[in-house]
């Protein structure tokens, strides 16, 4: 086996471990969307009480996170579209670089969710969000935005990054 093989080869499994944390975020994402709008069909049901503190509803997110920046209009969606496509692809990059396993597990989430939210725009229009959590404090009821699997693993991996970064174990030092 020549020296190239061998150090290419333990580079392979994180990215591996990255590509497949995509490719499940991915798809736990559209099949939970799938199933809520056609299996299911929330938007016939309306809010579904899951729990006292976890709702099913259905919102169409046309803007960005937490439904930040609001616009159906199309050029909106092409340009939130292409954002999205240069974030994955700069994360890709940085993925395939990464030095670790969580940071490059954190990546493959991120990138996961990224292109569930993009086929949700690209196929809808909008993001399909139906995940409500909320929590009665004195008689007022206090909500979180309405979210879904994809930004749960955007979230996740965000917060994996930060772990990583800040607490994560210190790379070797050259001698």
């Amino acid at each position: 086996m020549s020296e190239a093989s061998e150090i290419e080869r333990p580079r392979s499994r994180p990215l591996r471990a990255g590509i497949i944390a995509a490719v499940v975020a991915l798809v736990l994402d559209q099949a939970s969307k799938l199933w809520l709008l056609y299996v299911f069909d929330i938007g016939r049901h309306g809010a579904v009480r899951v729990t006292p503190f976890f709702d099913l509803v259905l919102a169409w997110n046309v803007g960005i996170s937490f439904g930040w920046f609001q616009s159906d209009h199309f050029l909106a969606q092409i340009v939130l579209t292409a954002v999205k496509a240069i974030a994955v692809i700069v994360l890709a990059l940085w993925m395939a670089w990464s030095k670790t396993m969580l940071a490059t597990i954190a990546l493959g989430l991120i990138i996961g969710g990224a292109i569930g939210n993009a086929i949700d725009r690209f196929a809808y229009g909008a993001v399909v969000d139906f995940a409500l959590l909320h929590v009665e404090i004195a008689g007022k009821t206090y909500n979180w935005y309405v979210f879904n699997v994809a930004d749960v693993a955007i979230v996740a991996g965000v917060a994996a990054l930060l772990y990583d970064s800040l607490l994560g174990v210190p790379a070797a030092k050259a001698p």
